[in-house]
């Protein structure tokens, strides 16, 4: 039966604990002590070693996960109302998604619009006829091709 070796010796150990309470970071404990930066983080977390959070207004935030539901059409015309204070038309609330498709299945003759999102076992395509010259039908071009509320500027 061979033994295993471990890279954390009583010395190194100290060396960590050491490089710890100065504030070092795990890289710069690393290339100290002749390890790797996981093999660090890995042995502080083992020895139940952590930092005081940071103050959060120094750290970046993290966009928060979208759900599923955050994609789904009446969601967006919901956004795009907010955004552009209009009321949509009664046949831009619902667009019917009766020939969905797979990404496999997609050709130029279907709608391109993603319906759910990409990360979901039923995630798939709108797969209506599209409007000509566009990848999208009707009820979702009128979704990705708002007109502009800002003026466009003069040219010369």
């Amino acid at each position: 039966m061979t033994a295993i070796l471990s890279i954390w010796t009583p010395e190194r150990v100290e060396q960590l604990k050491r490089g710890f309470d100065a504030g070092l970071s795990c890289r710069q404990i690393a290339v100290e002590i002749g390890v790797s930066r996981n093999a660090v983080i890995g042995k502080l977390s083992r020895l139940n070693l952590t930092r005081e959070p940071r103050d959060d207004a120094a750290r970046p935030r993290k966009a928060s996960p979208r759900s599923p539901r955050a994609r789904t059409v009446k969601h967006q015309i919901r956004m795009l109302q907010a955004e552009y204070g209009e009321a949509p038309l009664a046949d831009e609330l619902s667009i019917e998604n009766g020939h969905c498709c797979s990404l496999l299945e997609l050709d130029e003759q279907r709608c391109r619009w993603p319906v759910e999102t990409p990360d979901t076992t039923d995630f798939r395509f709108c797969g209506n006829r599209p409007v000509d010259g566009l990848p999208y039908c009707a009820g979702h071009a009128r979704l990705a091709y708002q007109p502009s509320s800002r003026p466009r500027a003069a040219r010369g």
